[in-house]
């Protein structure tokens, strides 16, 4: 029997509800749906270990299952009692934890053997839908984000992203170093750095630990690790989160000293890239090159089981959506071997880590 996370099973009910619903809605960057927006599916597809499984739409009734050279016609109503069992049980037990019987049940009879896609790609669910506004019928693959549970990475932390700084003069031994990294318990890491800049006001970005993930910032903006940097510092001195909040102190502060004199959105421009491609499929440890991995978008299963979605070429949408529900957290320090003053001959450093999450 499957069981898994709340996660893990959302891709499952995404699956059941979307075919239930037999359109998918766009939403706007609050997560409230545009009611002109609905794009009608015909087609969904879901990967297995083995083969690949294609949910069409061939009537307003039923849903043909074709796999393997096999088709079973199942109704449409199969799903919608599915999604909405499957819903209360995320929202009411933990016994999705080990298994659901009813929905193993339906599992079977669709040949589903795993709940989640592969953990390498960003692509959860792929659809094909009809775009009325262009007549044309794309195939996109869509990540799925569920708040039915905690909330959501969209950048996980590694010490890949961690970036690294050190103090321009200080007066730093191993004693007192042994000092400031012996302060512990909740805010640490802020308590650390500010512990250390009282005496030490000047701290200097050198560099992103990773080279891979350094370049592939680089290549998305040549600007991006020095804007990154300058931001985690807002978060770990000032302990501004949210991403909108702390862009707009960047900006008022203006590090790299940009001609804002005729109001271009120079860092906003660059964070919402930065986000887009992260939710697209950049990852820290990868080379980038550019291409799309999850290539529609966004799904979102709100807190009462609603689902909207946001298209990449709907890109303002996506984008603004992004840059509105993420915000900065500190990650495991120990995990990630960071938050800690260190001396390399004279030069006293601390590296600090990227990890971004969403708001709900």
């Amino acid at each position: 029997m499957l069981g898994g996370n709340i996660g893990e099973w959302s891709e499952i009910y995404v699956l059941f509800k979307l075919l239930s619903d037999k359109q998918l809605q766009l939403g706007d960057k609050d997560l409230n749906a545009i009611p002109s927006m609905l794009f009608p599916i015909l087609k969904i597809i879901k990967d297995q270990a083995d083969k690949k499984l294609e949910f069409s739409l061939s009537d307003d009734t039923n849903i043909v299952l074709h796999y393997s050279g096999n088709n079973i016609s199942i109704p449409i109503e199969a799903f919608n009692e599915n999604a909405s069992y499957l819903l209360e049980q995320l929202m009411t037990t933990e016994d999705y934890r080990k298994g659901l019987p009813k929905i193993q049940e339906f599992l079977d009879l669709l040949n589903i053997t795993s709940l989640k896609a592969k953990s390498s790609q960003k692509t959860d669910i792929i659809i094909q839908l009809h775009d009325r506004f262009t007549g044309t019928q794309p195939v996109l693959g869509f990540s799925i984000k569920s708040q039915l549970g905690g909330r959501s990475t969209l950048l996980n932390a590694s010490q890949a992203t961690n970036f690294v700084f050190r103090f321009a003069s200080h007066n730093f031994n191993s004693s007192n170093i042994e000092l400031v990294n012996n302060i512990v318990g909740a805010g640490k890491i802020r308590k650390r750095l500010a512990t250390a800049l009282e005496s030490n006001s000047e701290i200097e970005f050198v560099r992103v630990d990773n080279s891979t993930f350094q370049n592939n910032l680089i290549l998305i903006d040549c600007c991006l690790h020095e804007i990154l940097a300058e931001m985690l510092l807002l978060y770990y001195k000032d302990g501004i989160s949210k991403v909108t909040d702390n862009l707009d102190k960047l900006t008022k502060i203006n590090p790299l000293k940009l001609d804002l004199t005729e109001k271009h959105p120079f860092y906003e421009y660059k964070i919402k890239r930065f986000l887009t491609e992260v939710a697209l499929g950049m990852t820290p440890t990868h080379i980038w090159e550019g291409t799309l991995d999850a290539t529609g978008g966004y799904i979102i299963v709100k807190e009462d089981g609603e689902i909207v979605s946001y298209h990449v070429y709907k890109r303002n949408e996506f984008e603004d959506y992004l840059l509105q529900n993420t915000s900065f957290e500190t990650a495991s320090s120990s995990r990630n071997q960071f938050g800690k003053l260190y001396l390399e001959g004279a030069e006293a450093g601390i590296k600090l880590n990227l990890q971004i999450r969403f708001n709900k």
